[in-house]
C-alpha cells in the first residue's frame, strides 16, 4: 500500500521508465534486403552506415566502428558481417538470421543472373565500361563513408597517428589485414588505457 504523505494524498505510484520502440523481425528483414538489392559496386559498408545509422538511427557511430571492427577481424565479408552483429543487437539471433537472409538474397538472385549474362555478352565493350564505372563509384562510396566516420571519431592526434599506422602496415608494408589490426590495437589498448593523473593536454 502507498503510504499517505505528509499532507495526506497518497503518493502517486513510480511510473515504469520508457521502453525504446522494438524493431520487428520484419523491419530487419526488409531494411537489410533493400540494402542487399541497392548496394552496387562494393560500397556495400557506406550503404550499411547510411541505412543503419544516419536513416534509422538504430545504431550510432561508434557502435557502428565496433561492428566494423569486427567485421575486419573475422573471417567472411564486412557486409555480412555487420549484418550479423546488426541483426543480433537489435532482436538476438533471430534478428540476425534475419539480417543475413535480407542482406544475400538479392545479391545471390542478382549474381545468378549476372553470371549468365556475363557468360554471353562478357567481352563486349560495354559491358566492361559499365563495370570499370561501378569500380569507380565503389572507390568513392568507400572513401565518403571513411570521410563521414572520422569526422565523428577521430578527435584527438592519437586516433589520427593509429590510423595512419595501420595505412602505412597494409598499403606500403603489405601487412596482412587481421596481424595489423591485431598489432595496432593492443598498442591502442595500451596507449588509452587508465593511468593516474593522466594529462589532458592530447585531447586540447
Amino acid at each position: 500500500m502507498n503510504r499517505p504523505s505528509r499532507t495526506g494524498a497518497l503518493a502517486a505510484p513510480a511510473k515504469p521508465a520508457a521502453t525504446p520502440n522494438r524493431v520487428s523481425l520484419h523491419q530487419i528483414f526488409a531494411a537489410f534486403l533493400m540494402i542487399g538489392a541497392t548496394s552496387v559496386g562494393g560500397g556495400l559498408v557506406a550503404y550499411l552506415r547510411r541505412a543503419l545509422v544516419a536513416k534509422r538511427g538504430w545504431v550510432d557511430d561508434p557502435t557502428f566502428v565496433q561492428m566494423l571492427a569486427i567485421s575486419e577481424a573475422l573471417p567472411g565479408l564486412n557486409g555480412t558481417n555487420i549484418a550479423i552483429l546488426a541483426g543480433d543487437r537489435l532482436r538476438g539471433a533471430r534478428g540476425a538470421v534475419a539480417a543475413i537472409l535480407g542482406i544475400c538474397l538479392p545479391g545471390a538472385l542478382i549474381m545468378l543472373a549476372a553470371a549468365i549474362a556475363y557468360d554471353a555478352h562478357g567481352d563486349s565493350a560495354v559491358v566492361a565500361a559499365v563495370l570499370a564505372t561501378i569500380a569507380a563509384a565503389a572507390v568513392g562510396l568507400t572513401f565518403a563513408v571513411t570521410v563521414q566516420l572520422g569526422q565523428n571519431l577521430l578527435k584527438r592526434i592519437s586516433d589520427f597517428a593509429f590510423a595512419a599506422l595501420t595505412v602505412l602496415l597494409v598499403h606500403w608494408l603489405h601487412m596482412s589485414i587481421l596481424v595489423a589490426l591485431l598489432g595496432v590495437g593492443a598498442l591502442a589498448i595500451w596507449w588509452y588505457r587508465p593511468r593516474a593523473n593522466r594529462g589532458e593536454a592530447e585531447g586540447q
